[in-house]
């Protein structure tokens, strides 16, 4: 017999109402429970606005604290978005692979035989295409005009997966001479509205490109830019079209000579990175084989047989700037979380101290029944609240940081594009730097702020001084300190090596000095009378106002890697050293001073003996311990040999590397080339400002060679600066996170003394009571931020020593222990220190006895 108690009418959970019911009520309690969170998640809210609002000092200083941290932050991701992150604006960008040749440091560049090569054997690869930037001058109805353009191959925009909005893309077809239609082009989307108004009737036009006429056949989508993720080509040609439109020069052709294409494909279906790299690790000796015979020869200062070819992820498309600051990037990003956290570590200090003004109204909300989650709910979201403000102003300061950052990386004189523009990753980042940063100045100080005694608390005639949390406060401010004597540091000694790089012998004077490119492959002469040509526009501006001395030259310094030839003293085997032809007047224009001997003359020409002119670094290899001045120099050309004689000697002057030594040089009169169709630059020594005089060389040109572009202007002192742009743009950063550490740090020190001094109140006034002076409470308070200051510059200074290897590289000229740096970054941390303190302490110092006493 069943018990009725148990029976449930064929439902084993119970009577099915009743469970229902229970069911409904769990339900409704948790709907009540959630609803009751959020209700006070909204009052949290409400009622820290209004704790804001009546601090406004307190938020002003937090939101701009904050906001320089994540600022920094945030801009300097923009910036590694925009080189690393950012996937290229074309369907299955995550497909795209781009080829190097390893190991050589500038792999990333290719000849045209070993392209083709690759493009027979790809193997699991598809769509292997190459691609090469350029300037180029375009014909327009305002006259010549100069546009960023690329060659590519007939596979490029088959693996870019992009179809033209108008026409058609370049074909395979196309990247053959014997092409059907005559030098097709694509234009971008911005060219085809600037020069043709929009009209689709574009297509089919005629484009003049230096000079030679082209046909358009297709014009791209307005987001695309091709594979080069810093270029924004406004014009499109066939590989095939390179040997007419730069001719003379022929890097199509070039063979191992010209090593001037970049190389990228798509992944097969199916098919990952590592699988490529494996497949390109088996035939990569054989294509090297096969395309250099020479087993000798060298790329990079790598022989043959120890090179390879490697596939890297290409969804970010290539990016010449990606291989030049990747190191310097990363590093400034890890300096950017160091300025983060100091900046929330101050703002801890400051919420800590802030916290000791609410400490009875936290205990009598505990008395009346809130709870420790309760309310340390509330002091995190007070961090919340300031750290999205922050976040708000350091996201709206973001462009302008990123924007400077981006005008010191980029050279002035490049068709150069770094698009920093602050994305939804970008928000991501933000959003989570701002999560880390309530968790630091919220969460943190709730540890501190909640009491542990509510009577103790409540009782107005007890002594709180809370000494655990005074001991938490000072730790944070010595880690504040510490990290911020490294910052100091740091910025010293890049700031040193700045200096001294500026300063340490450029060997010429860059001021005033400005140089103009011509390019002179489309007009008709050559041999004397192209140079007879080059000389006339050299006097012409010369007679210019405000131009005191101009010079010809085939390179000017910090221009890249100069040319190097074989000379050889009689008795004395070759050596390679840096060659340079240059006209008469160039040491006197660049102020490179001549030491022994004569300058070049015009009259030094192909029908007298060859003359040389050495600087001091050669003069020490071929003749050392010897007056030079007349001896003999030959130089080896292949399988002939050249006289020279020594008719000088001039100072050492840096062509390649601001940071390496002057290197031996020898300079040969432009007069005395044998080059047909030399390419020449003009270099302008001035008085005044640069405009008029560019406005001036532009008419002479204009007058003399009308056939000719306009010439491409550029500062001396402005090369200068992008030769070292990596420890400028290091430097510039490091300064800036230092001054901002610096005065969150002198923040900081201000908070806990007035928040010592705000717990002590009572102990001032029973001091003062016996006899202490003011100046006796003064210099106890500084000696308590002193001793703090001390302690955690001691940690930086170990901590920098530590990390110094990693700055060893930026560095010129200085030791990572420069024990000058080290004293100024002590001594300043501890002015910043001894400032912050003072008023405070002076403060301290102005407490009636009387009022302290019967505070309590």
């Amino acid at each position: 017999m069943r018990n009725p108690e148990n029976s449930n009418n064929g439902h084993p959970g119970g009577n099915p109402q009743i469970s229902m019911s229970a069911f409904r009520s769990k339900q409704a309690s948790r709907a009540l429970g959630e609803g009751e969170f959020f209700t006070n998640l909204l009052r949290d809210f409400k009622f820290s606005v209004r704790l804001l609002a009546k601090a406004p000092s307190f938020t002003i200083i937090a939101i701009l604290t904050l906001a320089l941290g994540l600022g920094a932050n945030i801009s300097v991701f923009s910036v590694l978005n925009g080189l690393f992150l950012r996937p290229l604006p074309v369907p299955n960008a995550q497909q795209l692979v781009v080829l190097r040749i390893s190991p050589a440091r500038y792999g990333s560049t290719f000849c045209t035989p070993l392209f083709r090569a690759l493009e027979a054997h790809h193997g699991p690869l598809s769509d292997v295409f190459a691609f090469a930037n350029r300037t180029l001058v375009v014909g327009t109805p305002n006259g010549n005009e100069e546009v960023a353009a690329v060659y590519v191959s007939g596979e490029y925009f088959e693996a870019l997966g992009t179809q033209a909005r108008f026409g058609r893309v370049l074909l395979p077809a196309d990247d053959n001479k014997s092409a059907k239609i005559n030098n097709p082009v694509v234009v971008s989307d911005a060219f085809w509205r600037v020069h043709y108004n929009g009209a689709p009737g574009a297509i089919g036009s005629t484009l003049h490109i230096n000079g030679i006429p082209f046909t358009i056949v297709g014009i791209m989508p307005s987001d695309f830019f091709g594979a080069d993720a810093n270029a924004r080509p406004q014009l499109y040609l066939p590989l095939s079209v390179e040997p007419i439109v730069d001719a003379p020069m022929n890097s199509l052709d070039a063979g191992l000579n010209s090593w001037w294409l970049r190389v990228g494909a798509k992944l097969g279906p199916g098919v990952s990175l590592r699988e490529s790299n494996a497949y390109l690790a088996a035939i990569s000796k054989a294509l090297l084989t096969e395309t250099i015979p020479d087993p000798d020869f060298r790329f990079d200062n790598t022989k043959r047989d120890n090179l390879s070819i490697i596939a890297e992820s290409g969804s970010a498309g290539y990016s010449k700037l990606r291989l030049q600051y990747r190191k310097p990037v990363l590093l400034t990003f890890c300096l950017c979380g160091l300025v983060l956290l100091v900046a929330c570590i101050n703002l801890t200090i400051l919420q800590i101290s802030r916290a000791a003004k609410r400490e009875r109204e936290i205990a009598t909300r505990m008395a009346l029944g809130a709870s420790r989650f309760r309310l340390a709910q509330q002091l995190v979201i007070d961090g919340f609240v300031l750290s999205s403000l922050g976040t708000i102003v350091g996201i709206a300061i973001a462009p302008l940081i990123s924007h400077r950052l981006t005008s010191i990386l980029l050279p002035s004189d490049a068709h150069l594009w770094l698009d920093t523009r602050i994305d939804w990753l970008t928000f991501l980042f933000a959003s989570g730097a701002t999560l880390v940063s309530t968790i630091v100045i919220g969460l943190l100080p709730s540890f501190q702020s909640l009491p542990g005694d509510c009577a103790l608390h409540m009782n107005e005639g007890i002594r709180t001084t809370r000494r655990n949390r005074l001991t938490a406060v000072k730790i944070f401010l010595g880690l504040e300190v510490s990290l911020t004597m490294v910052l100091v540091i740091g910025a010293g000694l890049l700031a040193a090596s700045l200096i001294r790089l500026y300063g340490n012998g450029l060997g010429f004077d860059p001021k005033q000095l400005m140089f103009a490119s011509f390019d002179m492959r489309r007009q008709s002469m050559n041999g004397a009378a192209l140079l007879n040509l080059y000389r006339n526009l050299a006097e012409r501006i010369a007679e210019q106002h405000n131009v005191s001395s101009v010079a010809l030259a085939n390179a000017t310094p910090l221009s890249g890697d100069p040319w190097t030839s074989s000379y050889h003293a009689e008795g004395s085997p070759d050596k390679n050293v840096y060659h340079n032809d240059v006209g008469p007047g160039y040491f006197l224009t660049l102020r490179i001073p001549l030491l022994f001997g004569r300058d070049f003359q015009w009259q030094d020409d192909t029908h007298s003996t060859r003359k040389i002119i050495l600087n001091v670094a050669a003069e020490r290899i071929f003749f050392p311990n010897e007056n030079p001045i007349g001896k003999q120099l030959i130089a080896t050309v292949g399988s002939h040999k050249m006289n020279y004689e020594v008719v000088g000697v001039v100072g050492d002057a840096k062509y390649a590397d601001l940071r390496e030594e002057p290197a031996p040089t020898v300079y040969t009169s432009i007069s005395q080339s044998n080059s047909q169709e030399p390419s020449y630059i003009a270099l302008i020594r001035f008085s005044g400002r640069s405009q008029p005089i560019v406005t001036a060389v532009r008419d002479v040109v204009h007058e003399i060679a009308p056939d000719i572009p306009t010439p491409i202007f550029g500062s001396m002192s402005q090369r200068v600066d992008e030769s070292i742009a990596i420890s400028r743009v290091m430097a510039f950063l490091l300064i800036f996170f230092a001054i901002n550490a610096l005065l969150v740090t002198g923040i900081g020190q201000y908070g806990i003394l007035a928040y010592s001094i705000a717990r002590r109140t009572n102990e001032i006034g029973i001091r003062m009571a016996l006899g202490a002076t003011r100046m006796q409470v003064v210099r106890l308070f500084l000696r308590e931020n002193a001793a703090v200051t001390l302690a955690g510059s001691v940690a930086g200074l170990i901590t920098a020593a530590l990390a110094s290897p990693i700055l060893v590289a930026l560095l010129y000229g200085t030791s990572p222990r420069d024990p000058v740096i080290l004293v100024v970054s002590l001594l300043l941390l501890s002015f910043v220190g001894t400032l912050a303190s003072l008023v405070p302490a002076i403060r301290a110092a102005s407490i009636s006895p009387i009022e302290a006493l019967s505070s309590e």
